[in-house]
């Protein structure tokens, strides 16, 4: 039996997404003689299908066939691609090679400003420049790039330049086209197919055909028995949807199964039979022994199924599953395996000037789990009812070494990104003790809990390890609703935390949240001020401001009564379930504050407006803050409760 598992689109340029290569190295371990397991990316195949010569030879002549559109003019971006078209077309896939790593020099072409044509996108790097040099370069390159040298600020124009194509296709052939997604707006908390089924019987664009045609050269390659496609996000249903179409046109006999974040977190009430004219199989939560079971079951129809909706013959939609089989152990699902990935041509981007977001979109990273599930599972705003969280399963540290070893002999690469949810202290000292007892020089990063777990000697024990970055979730930044969120951190503990990473020379992401229930404008400005310090202080180097959403499979989406909010009513939903809009009686406008949140934090990472007053940030009069503006300092030298003199001053130190 032929097994072909494929990532769609869209998904990340830069590394894999790592759901086929567990599956492949779990089903390659466990599904014994008979299954062959193969796997592929056709989100990185799109990609470098449309950012081609050729590709861009067809959006420049869909475009020209489309011509305006009455009583509009072309967008600017649009428009520069026209006015450009074959020094586009000409120089296309060397900046997709650059981006690549496999033609190094170009970098003095690209920093020298005279090879790429600079579209919209280019318009930011002139924000803070005064071009004293008359060069072209403007201050915010000197200031991102001037110690960093000449190939980081080519592949950062480079990635410019790759967002103008992308704005160009998006405008004027595929409206639903994004580079790390596609089609998001139609899978997002859908009740029902219809959107979804609409777009897929709508009329093709340059892209849907471009995705067409990879899915049927890649039949005719593989000729898979099962085609299994990983659904993480929004972004990848409808490209999803779309392969797994044409693999009911052009190879009937072949079943077609879907899994993946986005299945476990809004599927779990399917009952819409026109989805399984499409696909054959949909499993929930980890798929390693759901597929297993289901690779059984078309061997022998008599074996049972795992978790699984299906529908026979015709009828409604049934969820089969069996208590007799149990999921695999994290310390026995296999170690992941990038075999049959093409792990030269994935593209590293460098679009964010802040040296932690480079990490996202920046290089190929190896991925591994230190842990299966979250340890803590209490966070009120989070999924902790779904099993990808609750089910908590550490593997030993050896077993983990063991992987990364083994990832390291096939990929030639030292880079590991560890995905948990929230990686555990105790497991990390061991980890890391074994890296450096086994003398394995890695770099590595992960996210974390700003817990006071993570003593300053542990950290540096970490970074000793080769950890270069954390993420965690700081949230809103008021005890109050930490403690609401039942987070299990103070603010002047995450300030603690982050210090010491920072110290270690480890960067440090701080996920943010505004609009949680019973949240004031006052709480949120206030919040800000407090991130400002954090800032300034050196505890954090980069943020990101998440908007709240209730989720169907969180506490506070189950006990809405508790955190002062109400549902609103929603029609039954036969597709798929997850955010839950709500009334919040506090009656704060959070969508206006989001803009002040963000315009303020993109220009703390790049080390401007420190010192100004956060109120500044807002475009309307907002409650001046009533934070103490040493708050965070004096929380970085006060005793902490619990440790002796000579920790407060190894600490301090």
């Amino acid at each position: 039996m032929r097994v072909l598992l494929v990532t769609p689109p869209m998904t990340q340029l830069n590394t894999p997404y790592p759901a086929t290569a567990y599956l492949t190295g779990c089903l390659r371990a466990h599904a014994g003689p008979g299954v062959e397991v193969r796997q592929a990316d056709l989100s990185l195949a799109l990609f470098l299908r449309l950012y081609s010569s050729q590709g861009l030879t067809e959006v420049a002549e869909a475009i020209a066939a489309r011509g305006p559109q009455r009583g509009r003019r072309r967008s600017p971006s649009v428009a520069h691609f026209l006015a450009h078209r074959q020094t586009y077309v000409d120089r296309v896939e060397a900046v997709i090679r650059f981006l690549q790593g496999r033609d190094a020099t170009l970098a003095l072409r690209i920093a020298g400003r005279d090879f790429l044509p600079e579209g919209p996108r280019f318009a930011a790097l002139g924000a803070h420049d005064d071009d004293s040099d008359g060069n072209g370069d403007g201050e915010a390159l000197n200031w991102a790039f001037g110690q960093l040298g000449t190939t980081d600020r080519a592949r950062h124009l480079a990635s410019l330049c790759i967002d103008d194509l992308g704005d160009a296709i998006r405008d004027g052939v595929d409206p639903r086209f994004e580079l790390s997604r596609y089609a998001e707006s139609l899978a997002s908390s859908a009740p029902t197919f219809d959107g979804l089924l609409a777009a897929l019987d709508g009329p093709e664009t340059l892209v849907d055909r471009a995705l067409d045609e990879l899915t049927g050269h890649l039949l005719r390659t593989e000729e898979p028995d099962l085609v299994g496609l990983t659904l993480p996000f929004p972004g990848n249903v409808y490209g999803a949807l779309r392969i797994a179409r044409i693999v009911k046109a052009q190879s009937p006999r072949t079943r077609v199964v879907l899994g993946g974040g986005y299945v476990n977190t809004e599927l779990r009430a399917l009952s819409d039979g026109r989805v399984f004219d499409l696909v054959d199989y949909v499993t929930l939560d980890d798929g390693e022994r759901p597929l297993l079971a289901l690779l059984d079951h078309l061997r022998d129809p008599a074996r049972p199924l795992l978790r699984t909706f299906v529908r026979r013959g015709g009828g409604p939609v049934s969820f089969q599953t069996t208590a007799a089989l149990a999921d695999l152990h994290h310390r026995e699902a296999g170690t992941p395996t990038y075999d049959g990935l093409p792990l030269d041509r994935y593209v590293s981007l460098l679009e964010m000037l802040n040296p932690m977001h480079r990490l996202w979109s920046d290089g190929r990273w190896n991925k591994l789990t230190v842990a299966r599930g979250c340890y803590w599972k209490k966070c009120t705003f989070c999924d902790v009812s779904l099993d990808y969280i609750a089910r908590y399963e550490p593997a030993s540290a050896a077993v983990t070494v063991d992987r990364i070893e083994a990832l390291v002999r096939e990929t030639g690469q030292t880079g590991f990104h560890f995905v948990d949810e929230a990686a555990p202290p105790a497991a990390l000292r061991a980890l890391a003790l074994a890296l450096i007892e086994r003398r394995i020089g890695i770099t590595w990063w992960g996210n974390i809990r700003f817990e006071k777990s993570f003593t300053p000697e542990l950290v540096q024990l970490l970074a000793r390890s080769g950890c270069v970055a954390i993420s965690g979730g700081l949230e809103v930044a008021s005890d109050r609703l930490l403690a609401l969120m039942k987070k299990g951190v103070t603010v002047a503990q995450v300030a603690r935390v982050a210090r010491a990473f920072s110290q270690a020379g480890v960067l440090v992401h701080a996920y943010l949240m505004y609009g949680f229930p019973t949240e004031t404008e006052q709480e949120t400005v206030d919040a800000l001020e407090r991130v400002r310090q954090l800032f300034v202080e050196g505890c954090i180097q980069s943020a990101f401001w998440h908007r709240f959403a209730a989720t169907a499979h969180s506490p506070i989406g189950q006990r809405p009564e508790l955190f002062g909010i109400r549902l609103l009513p929603q029609a039954p939903a036969t597709f798929a379930r997850n955010e839950i809009p709500f009334v919040d009686p506090t009656g704060c406008d959070h969508e206006r504050l989001g803009i002040g949140l963000r315009k303020a934090l993109y220009n703390f990472m790049h080390g401007v407006g420190l010192d100004a007053d956060v109120c500044t940030w807002f475009e309307h009069r907002v409650p001046a803050p009533q934070v103490a503006r040493d708050l965070i300092r004096r929380a970085l030298v006060a005793p902490v409760a619990g440790r002796s003199g000579a920790g407060r001053r190894r600490s301090a130190t």
